[in-house]
């Protein structure tokens, strides 16, 4: 990977912006990952009080980050001049009984652009800016996965459809040298380290049909695994909800796990989650089944597997379960039928690859515990142990 001269890119893009907008306004949608704030911060130091800057509540984001973002972005060093848009009620309604993760993004985007467009006509900004990388141009292009915020790169004229012309001062950078870029620009730590999040938020990590009860539940978990999760410093880790109905036992594997870890097959369980997740297969996008794995001691409680015997399991699921994209391990659970969590910590650089964290299992059973305690709907907790490929890094 390059590495990346950060304040001649500075003076560069401050430069090109400039020369582009002129005298003109842009608005730019800030949601306080890194890329959006560089952007933001870039395009403030070219063009000063002729930048809007808006943070859209679309009611997927995690618990009190509004504020939070607010109070970060507006503060000093960045001093951004930034305004919350409530748009809940819209974005809501826009993905209501959607299931289908492509529709889901689609609806996304749709509603994301046009509250953008309108914002825009009223600010009168011919110009929106946003944080496109590298990275989200690679993977819609290759068709991967939809990102949300890839627009013209995929045929969409902007000009037309929405009443502005595009701006992104760091599609030809990899998030690594975005960071490079924030760090140089004396963005806070805490903004320029700040793990990713997807563009439509919490709705692609509520697999299947969102529903306000498990929108609830995954913000109280998203705020578990991350209070548990970020001393160990992975690249991003976050939770997913599912309907938590395993409707098939798979039979085989069962067997067949049991000789590869040593088991008797009375000693483990694996069976089908009833979502699909996305993965990659061949180089291309799937949406594959999510197989679940569980090594039971004579107590019927989970154990604690090495991380190279999970290996050795996922490594037989890709060569005899093509069709599979995820192993999730169950890390505990309690009586009842209920939602099923699935908690995911990954090392990457580019976020095109990336391995698993080798989370402590201490760890993983205190974040569990919390879930379980916290989330009452929630009765079963998986940690995810497929590295990107074959999954990608989200699930939808």
């Amino acid at each position: 990977m390059a590495e990346i001269d950060a304040e001649a890119f500075i003076e560069g893009q401050i430069e090109a912006i400039r020369e582009t907008l002129g005298a003109e306004k842009a608005l730019v949608a800030c949601s306080g990952g890194v890329d959006s704030t560089v952007s933001a911060v870039l395009v403030h130091k070219a063009i000063g009080d002729n930048l809007v800057c808006v943070f859209i509540d679309d009611n997927f984001m995690r618990l009190s980050e509004a504020e939070q973002v607010k109070s970060l972005l507006s503060s000093e060093p960045l001093s951004l001049p930034l305004r919350i848009v409530n748009e809940r009620q819209r974005f809501t309604e826009a993905l209501l009984g959607l299931s289908d993760a492509e529709e889901k993004r689609k609806a996304f985007r749709q509603t994301f652009y046009e509250t953008l467009s309108r914002i825009a006509e009223e600010e009168q900004c011919r110009y929106l800016v946003q944080g496109t990388i590298k990275a989200d141009i690679d993977e819609t292009s290759a068709n991967i996965k939809t990102q949300h915020n890839v627009l013209e790169q995929i045929g969409i004229d902007t000009v037309e459809k929405y009443g502005f012309t595009v701006v992104e001062p760091l599609k030809n950078l990899y998030k690594y040298q975005v960071r490079e870029v924030a760090r140089t620009l004396g963005t806070p730590p805490e903004l320029a380290t700040r793990q990713p999040f997807p563009g439509p938020g919490l709705s692609i990590r509520v697999l299947g049909e969102i529903t306000p009860e498990k929108l609830e539940e995954i913000k109280k978990a998203t705020f578990i695994v991350e209070q548990a999760f970020e001393p160990h410093n992975p690249s991003q880790f976050f939770a997913a909800i599912f309907s938590g109905q395993s409707p098939k036992e798979l039979k085989v594997l069962k067997r067949d796990a049991a000789e590869i870890v040593e088991l008797d097959p009375t000693m483990i369980k694996a069976g089908f989650l009833n979502e699909r997740a996305t993965g990659l297969i061949n180089g291309k996008r799937a949406y594959g089944s999510v197989v679940t794995l569980a090594f039971r001691d004579s107590m019927d409680q989970a154990m604690e597997p090495k991380y190279e015997q999970l290996e050795k399991t996922l490594q037989y699921l890709q060569d005899n379960y093509p069709e599979a994209t995820r192993l999730l391990y169950l890390v505990d659970e309690k009586e009842g039928e209920g939602y099923a969590v699935s908690m995911r910590a990954v090392k990457t650089r580019d976020y095109l690859t990336a391995e698993v964290m080798r989370l402590p299992w201490n760890t993983l059973r205190e974040a569990a515990s919390k879930i379980l305690d916290s989330c009452v709907d929630v009765t079963q907790i998986y940690y995810d142990v497929t590295p990107k490929p074959p999954a990608t890094i989200e699930y939808e």
